[in-house]
């Protein structure tokens, strides 16, 4: 049986992209730089450090730094374009791109690679604020949010959001996370997506204010992407099981069906893909951000050496065309 991850790893060996890694003093992530380039799965891009020449093992990797003054003057002029609009000075631009996260995330806004991979060592929001500040939002995005693909025993893929970014998404924001993962679930997966909101409540089996924000999200969803295929608010056994969906919302054409799950908060995201990977065993790859306009993935800050490979694999696959 092959598995969505190792499709992943077919897809990119036929095109392998140029992925920067800035957290190069990491040993998992010099360890993944390796795997990825001796199965050409992808091609690192090292941010240089002083003792990376001295590494045999690394010494045929592509280092890149500051020191590089034709790139440093095209990332600071980047970001003074990007930031000017806060105040940011040229001078300004010059300091802040020796932030090693701010540099990668620049390098891939010029197109110097392809896209990026951080957060082994740096947490989630300084991963995220580079990324904003170097790259942007895809044309139309306002919320930048992110998503799990949950690799199951079973062999089937499923798609999680939000997970990792937003707290407390508001209905816009919940309508948005539902649309970028469909879009992440069919561009990584080749399936068709069928997008649950979930909640406690399954068809107004239950009234709160809480499921109110999921059925205007809906509408929202409905209203931007009308070919969308997406219901809510369903409970989780309701969207997964067949006969519950049949029994609890007979007229939803994503209940007991559904492949992408969109938590309404980050509380019940983030709990349900830690459960799904402890208790069923699942692989989870992610977090993934999504809503940029070009790619820079997130890493948790207990990923394994395999993690970094796989996020690489992603990145280099959503770096051939970009995944808003």
């Amino acid at each position: 049986m092959s598995t969505t991850i190792q499709q992943l790893r077919e897809k990119a060996k036929r095109n392998p992209r140029r992925i920067v890694f800035p957290e190069t003093h990491d040993p998992r992530v010099l360890n993944a730089a390796k795997q990825l380039a001796d199965h050409q799965l992808a091609i690192p891009v090292l941010l240089e450090r002083d003792d990376l020449a001295s590494n045999s093992s690394l010494a045929s990797f592509e280092t890149v730094s500051t020191a590089n003054k034709d790139l440093a003057e095209r990332c600071a002029n980047q970001l003074f374009e990007n930031r000017k609009h806060k105040g940011l000075s040229r001078e300004a631009a010059f300091e802040a791109i020796k932030d090693p996260l701010l540099f990668s995330a620049l390098l891939v806004k010029i197109g110097f690679v392809d896209g990026g991979v951080a957060g082994s060592i740096a947490p989630t929001p300084s991963v995220i604020r580079a990324a904003l500040y170097g790259i942007g939002a895809a044309p139309g995005r306002k919320t930048i949010s992110s998503f799990f693909l949950m690799q199951l025993q079973s062999g089937r893929a499923l798609t999680y959001a939000d997970c990792g970014v937003v707290p407390d998404p508001t209905a816009e924001q919940l309508a948005e996370i539902a649309i970028c993962a469909a879009e992440s679930h069919l561009r990584l997966t080749g399936e068709s997506p069928k997008v649950a909101l979930l909640s406690f409540s399954t068809k107004a089996s239950a009234e709160h204010p809480r499921i109110d924000k999921v059925r205007s999200a809906l509408k929202i969803a409905k209203t931007i992407s009308s070919e969308l295929c997406i219901d809510g608010e369903l409970q989780f056994d309701a969207a997964f099981v067949p006969e519950i969906g049949q029994r609890k919302a007979p007229n939803s054409p994503v209940a007991g069906q559904a492949n992408v799950f969109v938590f309404p908060d980050l509380d019940s995201g983030n709990i349900a893909y830690k459960i799904t990977e402890r208790l069923a065993g699942a692989t989870a790859l992610g977090p993934l951000i999504q809503g940029l306009e070009k790619p820079f993935m997130d890493l948790s800050r207990g990923c394994s050496k395999e993690d970094i490979v796989s996020v690489g694999i992603v990145a280099s696959i959503l770096g051939i065309s970009d995944l808003h």
